[in-house]
């Protein structure tokens, strides 16, 4: 009898021990906690300029698919060329592009922030009405790309020198200078002042902005005359509006080589939050570089730095 207790006890013993052992080599699963992180980041956008529904020509983004330069102006031209359906299906139909169907580029070449660049006879396909629309799109699409400073444009092989239609003269080389949606309030040839202002038109829920280059007859410095355009509302498309204070005041500003600073009263500053919205800002600050080719604006109010706005 004692006998068989004890090993019965052994036994006990030793199951034990085998529990205790398969535990340790087996330990019961735990739960493990990762730490991840997701990240949402918005695709890469660049502007090109399409014909919104007030037939002018308008910024729209679109997704910037390379950073190579050279497929960067075949993803510009894609995207303004009539049924050209490789990039970017998702234009609103509000927006309309403008190169002819077919349109192709032949060749093109960048050197020292000149672009050359041949398309096929395709491009003299447009109408009239269009032609200048054309040529301002073109021109400013491919010149929002950063190595590209003027543009050359051949039909080809052959210097585009002419309209197609009305053969109105060309430049030899093509820049922002040339202007857009231009607007003539002059009542003489003196004193001309051009600026190109940036205003804002609405699609939906969705803001774009609308450049439009105006020659009037003004001593004023273009400055000056760039931010009194964005206090009122123009008065040649209802549909454009700016979101400047008419109340805001430049006090003083400095053109610099680089940057150009801005002082303003506090009239400036939205009354949510005390700052400069950002459609404000932008729309100055995209005047300022398509007027004076300087891309920094810097933003002062009341003699404090509020903001610098790169472009």
């Amino acid at each position: 009898m004692l006998k068989k207790l004890a090993y019965k006890k052994i036994l006990i013993i030793f199951l034990s021990f085998f529990i205790l052992l398969i535990i340790y080599l087996f330990p019961e699963s735990e739960s493990q906690e990762f730490n991840t992180t997701l990240t949402y980041t918005n695709p890469k956008t660049m502007p090109i300029y399409l014909i919104d529904n007030n037939n002018l020509v308008s910024r729209f983004e679109i997704v910037q698919k390379s950073n190579d330069t050279l497929d960067m102006i075949d993803e510009v031209i894609n995207n303004l060329t009539i049924n050209n359906n490789d990039d970017n299906d998702y234009i609103p139909d509000n927006f309309k592009k403008i190169i002819p169907e077919n349109t192709k580029i032949i060749t093109k070449d960048l050197s020292d922030g000149l672009l050359k660049i041949n398309f096929t006879k395709e491009l003299l396909n447009v109408s009239l009405e269009n032609e200048e629309k054309m040529l301002e799109s073109i021109i400013y699409s491919l010149t929002e790309i950063k190595d590209i400073k003027k543009i050359m444009i051949f039909v080809e092989g052959e210097q585009l020198n002419k309209l197609p239609n009305s053969k109105k003269t060309l430049p030899n080389t093509l820049d922002r200078s040339y202007g857009i949606n231009k607007v003539y309030d002059l009542n003489s040839m003196k004193d001309v002042n051009k600026v190109t202002i940036y205003y804002i038109s609405k699609l939906d829920n969705y803001n774009y902005y609308v450049p439009i280059t105006s020659y009037t007859n003004t001593k004023k410095e273009k400055v000056e005359v760039i931010i009194e355009k964005l206090k009122t509302a123009p008065t040649y498309d209802t549909n454009l509006v700016s979101y400047l204070n008419a109340s805001a005041e430049l006090l003083k500003y400095e053109i610099l080589e680089n940057s150009v600073n801005l002082s303003f009263n506090n009239e400036i500053l939205s009354l949510d939050d005390n700052s400069i919205i950002e459609e404000v800002k932008y729309s100055i600050a995209l005047s300022i570089r398509d007027t004076y080719d300087i891309y920094e604006t810097i933003f002062f109010v009341d003699n404090i730095l509020m903001d610098a706005h790169f472009i």
